[in-house]
């Protein structure tokens, strides 16, 4: 069966992976983070994901070129360098719920800066699609049992929602600035500049605290897992969505994320309540509002002529 991203269908199924992957990103940092400190979760993230890449580095990395260089180096540290270190620091304070929380900002801020830096073209229909994503993500987690809104430090909040904003400029950079290549010559060509300046920092990190853990084993897989999955498979997936859909529509599987968070709590022995089938309805009503180019939307704001 052949596999063509330009049909929606497609599109759609790649998109609701992504979110099977994504979903279980949280709990993985959160192991992580019982042998390790955040910076290390993050750097080792990176560096695990570069050595995966190793090989696909080698393949594309004739494509670097002078025009594209900014961009790749945008898509290495914006997109995936910082949010992986705010990610892993925001959750050693705040609980992996309010972090699934903040990261369905990440439309949000697509939307605007795609709009302020990128004169993106917009529709209102759009935008009901993004409030009525973001409600329902909200409400999904909201209604989860076991919720701890609290924290020992709530401003950790602040790192997680600086990472959002950086996963928004990268989808937009990849868009419109990275028209040249695909999405696993981008992935891969990104990790290039920040994994071997993570290897670098580990080689002289202090693991006092994770030699005195006895779940450094698990914490140590569940870091390696998180690199495989959430970094290395996912990362090329969502930048080969972006190149065959629209920069709201990928950066949308962040409402479908929850969803999934659901399944990986059943998984671990949590209830699904009914309310929390209605919350998964009104994100993929949200999804499919952001991904309806066509009908009586109104523009929002027109893209500039390049």
């Amino acid at each position: 069966m052949k596999i063509d991203l330009a049909k929606r269908s497609w599109q759609w199924g790649l998109l609701i992976f992504l979110a099977f992957i994504w979903g279980a990103s949280f709990i993985l940092m959160k192991i992580g983070l019982q042998s390790f400190t955040g910076l290390q979760v993050g750097g080792m993230r990176i560096f695990f994901s570069f050595v995966f890449f190793i090989p696909l580095i080698i393949k594309h990395i004739q494509k670097i070129k002078r025009s594209n260089l900014k961009s790749l180096l945008v898509v290495g540290f914006i997109g995936n360098a910082f949010p992986a270190f705010l990610f892993a620091t925001a959750q050693t304070e705040i609980s992996s719920s309010v972090a699934g929380i903040l990261n369905s900002l990440t439309p949000i801020f697509t939307l605007v800066i795609g709009i302020m830096l990128y004169a993106n073209r917009v529709r209102l229909l759009s935008i009901a699609g993004l409030i009525l994503g973001m409600t329902g993500a909200v409400g999904l987690i909201m209604s989860m049992e076991g919720l701890e809104l609290e924290a020992h430090n709530n401003w950790y909040a602040i790192f997680a929602v600086i990472a959002t904003v950086c996963y928004g400029v990268n989808v937009n950079e990849i868009k419109f600035r990275l028209k040249d290549l695909d999405g696993v010559a981008i992935a891969s060509l990104g990790f290039l500049f920040i994994g071997p300046l993570a290897g670098a920092y580990l080689a002289f990190s202090d693991y006092s605290m994770a030699a005195g853990s006895v779940d450094i084993t698990s914490s140590l897989l569940a870091v390696v897992g998180l690199s495989f999955f959430s970094s290395f498979i996912a990362m090329i997936l969502i930048n080969i969505l972006i190149k065959y859909t629209t920069t709201l529509f990928a950066a949308s599987v962040t409402y479908i994320i929850p969803v999934f968070a659901v399944f990986w709590g059943l998984m671990d022995g949590e209830k699904f309540l009914v309310i929390q089938g209605f919350w998964a309805l009104i994100i993929l009503i949200g999804v499919y509002l952001v991904n309806r180019t066509t009908g009586s939307g109104f523009l929002f704001f027109t893209r500039a002529k390049e």
